[in-house]
This record gives C-alpha cells, structure tokens and sequence, in this order.
C-alpha cells in the first residue's frame, strides 16, 4: 500500500515537471521554434482544430516559421488566429505559405518573459508540493487506520519528501535554462 502511494507521487510529479515543460516551451525566446504556435486553435468549418492538424509549421531560418497549409481555402484563417494571438507576430502570406517573421526581443520584453517563466516555475513548484501533501496524507490515514505503524510512516514520508526535492530540483534547472535561454541575445 505504501509503494503504491509512493508510485503515484512519483508518477504525478513527473507528469507536473513535463507540463511545465511543454508550458516553457511555448514561451518565445528570439528564436524560432515551432511550437510556438502550438496553443492555437483555428475555427476549421466551424470546430476549433489546432494549427499543426491543418498546417505544416517549420523554421526556415533562425527568425522565420514557415507555415504551408493544407487547404487553400483556410490561409486567412490562419493569418487571422496567428494576428489575434497573444504572441504578438505578424504573419505574411504568400500563396498557400505563411511566412511569420520573430522580431527581435526587446530587453524589457525578454525580462517580462523572465518573470513569466518564474510565475510557470512557481506553478510547477506549487504542484509538485500539493502531491506531497496529498501523498503526506494518505500515508497519515493508513497510519490511523492501523494498516501501517508510526516507524514507517516516518519512513514513508521521508521518502517522499527525497522524491519532491529531486523534482523540485528539476523545476529549477529547467528555470535556470530557460533563463540563460531568454537572457541570450
């Protein structure tokens, strides 16, 4: 019972650290990726489908996405999703090919990414101690239950306290990369 509780801490705050990740991910850094535009959705006859099912996203130089859209017919839509995005990038058409220039980070846009990439950092943290306590928990109601005895619920714990300092050691180097990675110029 008590490997099974620590299975599932562990198994949750792997998938906590991963979503940061993919969360980090989308965070632009001067360079050009494309999962940048992997949040958006395009209205595709009528149902929000995400951009990289109605269009191939790659990177044509280091400041470029290149998207070819698969139908013709949804080149506007495309423009329009990519404009009205929060990312703030201004596509320009040619054909079925939508070129989408990186401008250059600002210093205060890279340090307002910055606090972002803490604010994500803090939520991953936050996450990731949230299944302590509830792993914490489960351990102290087997020990009222009389399933396990109060040694190894001491154990327990400090098992699971190792296993959310090693992940929140990994939240931080993923915060210490992604700053280095923005701070670049």
């Amino acid at each position: 019972m008590v490997n099974e509780i620590k299975k599932d801490a562990e198994n949750r705050m792997a998938k906590s650290v991963d979503s940061l990740k993919s969360q980090l991910s989308k965070i632009r850094t001067g360079r050009a990726h494309p999962s940048l535009l992997d949040g958006l959705q395009i209205s595709y006859y009528g149902a929000d489908t995400p951009l990289n099912q109605v269009a191939n996203i790659t990177t044509e130089d280091a400041r470029t996405l290149a998207i070819t859209v698969f139908d013709k017919t949804m080149v506007q839509a495309v423009e329009k999703a990519i404009m009205t995005s929060d990312l703030g990038l201004n596509p320009a058409s040619a054909g079925t090919i939508i070129r989408v220039p990186l401008p250059p980070l600002t210093e205060e846009r890279r340090r307002d990414l910055v606090k972002l990439v803490k604010s994500e950092a803090e939520n991953g943290r936050v996450a990731v101690r949230n299944i302590r306590r509830d792993a914490n928990s489960d351990l102290k109601q087997l020990q009222k239950d009389k399933e396990i005895s109060e040694d190894e619920l001491r154990k327990a714990e400090d098992e699971i306290q190792k296993l959310t300092d090693s992940f929140i050691k990994n939240v931080e180097e993923l915060l210490v990369d992604k700053e280095k990675e923005l701070m670049e110029i």
